[in-house]
């Protein structure tokens, strides 16, 4: 009620000052108040040079009428603009106005606002954030819920490289303690995009080590995760890549996924900082770069902070003169020709990485060749690289749509 009382009396000022300015009389009428009185000043200079014989009384009478014609139009004007002012039109939208203000933004809070909200300082609503993210479901609930949705199916995959994985699991476990074995199926699974069965590797690999884990073998371990829960940072790989950060604070990845921690978390702040500093200390191809930069322009804002600079990358893709030689070649030529393009693309990103566009058309150049499981290959790999990137994770889909490896 109070709330309302207050916007009441507010929103009458306005339309106070609103009106009042409305109903001034107009400014041609304070002009001609003015020439009246500099008309009346020029008559007293006319009778005080008579009377000092500096004019005759012809000249003076002369002077004298057109004065006074001109004092008579100026208070004629004058006149006319007190008559006019307030006139009926000003009177209308004065009203209007008034009605606007009060009326108008009456109804527009009463759409958007809430005015029996209680007030959530920025210090309630971190902490109702940090809970919020606190109570967050852990792993094994969201890969449920996943399954549950019919979301958790993994792509689809060459028997034998299944095979040879059951064949590498059936040997491990003979070999508990294998590292190398373990790091192999951990790799290998995640190839696949079993990324449950790749965390329980890679879980296996740390309980080997020990100790002497690294920050590279935690990430892997939260990267595995967040996959598993299709970007989603639970808490169990928030654990992973914190204590990844406690071993090296620079870790490019662990920075990379913790900035995907922060914005679920409702702390975009936080993450533009993380990715900030991450893209000012990168390669442009590095891997991480094109996910963030497809995302920062809107972490910015969210931050209130401007977009910082993009390290550029280069497109490797054919040239309009590649595309006009090919034209004039023979079909084996032609294929000779493209692969080449292939092989170079391939191996820069293998190598150097690129933006998520570079791996989407080596994905479809692979499918025109016929290569459909070397196509396979970079499919998955691109979606473990662009897992928490939905725009870029998209571009990839596509690609593998039109080089029919997925339906």
């Amino acid at each position: 009620m109070i709330f309302w009382a207050v916007a009441a009396i507010l929103g009458l000022i306005v339309a106070a000052v609103l009106t009042r300015a409305m109903l001034r009389p107009g400014a041609a009428a304070g002009r001609a108040d003015r020439a009246a009185r500099v008309y009346r000043a020029q008559l007293d200079e006319v009778e005080a040079d008579l009377a000092r014989g500096t004019l005759t009384e012809a000249e003076a009478g002369a002077l004298r009428a057109e004065v006074s014609r001109r004092l008579l139009a100026a208070t004629d004007r004058a006149d006319a603009g007190d008559a006019a002012a307030p006139g009926r039109m000003n009177l209308v939208a004065a009203a209007l106005t008034a009605a606007f203000v009060l009326g108008g933004g009456g109804a527009l809070y009463a759409v958007l606002g809430d005015a029996g909200a209680p007030d959530r300082p920025l210090a309630r609503r971190l902490a109702e954030a940090a809970q919020a993210w606190a109570e967050r479901p852990g792993q094994a609930e969201a890969e449920a819920q996943l399954a549950a949705a019919g979301r958790a199916d993994p792509p689809e995959a060459d028997p034998e490289q299944l095979a040879l994985i059951e064949r590498l699991q059936a040997a491990l476990a003979d070999r508990p303690t294998d590292e190398r074995g373990h790091r192999l199926l951990a790799a290998s699974l995640a190839r696949l995009g079993r990324f449950p069965q790749a965390a329980e590797a890679q879980t296996r690999v740390l309980e080997i080590v020990g100790a002497d884990a690294t920050a590279a073998d935690l990430v892997n371990l939260a990267e595995f995760r967040i996959l598993a829960a299709q970007g989603y940072v639970s808490p169990e790989a928030e654990a992973a890549l914190v204590a990844a950060l406690d071993l090296d604070p620079q870790h490019p990845r662990a920075r990379y996924f913790s900035g995907f921690g922060a914005l679920q978390a409702g702390r975009p702040d936080i993450a533009y900082g993380l990715w900030a500093r991450l893209l000012a200390e990168s390669a442009p191809d590095a891997p991480w770069v094109a996910p963030i930069a497809a995302q920062m322009p809107e972490v910015a804002r969210a931050a209130g902070q401007p977009v910082p600079p993009l390290p550029g990358s280069t497109a490797t893709g054919p040239t309009q003169d590649d595309i006009a030689a090919a034209q004039d070649l023979s079909p084996e030529d032609r294929a000779q020709m493209i692969r080449g393009m292939v092989d170079r693309l391939s191996g820069r990103l293998a190598t150097e990485g690129g933006p998520a566009e570079d791996w989407a058309q080596l994905i479809r150049a692979l499918g025109v060749l016929g290569e459909r499981g070397q196509a396979n290959d970079v499919y998955r790999e691109a979606r473990t690289i662009f897992a928490s990137a939905p725009r870029d994770l998209a571009l990839i889909e596509r690609a593998a749509r039109d080089a029919e490896i997925v339906r």
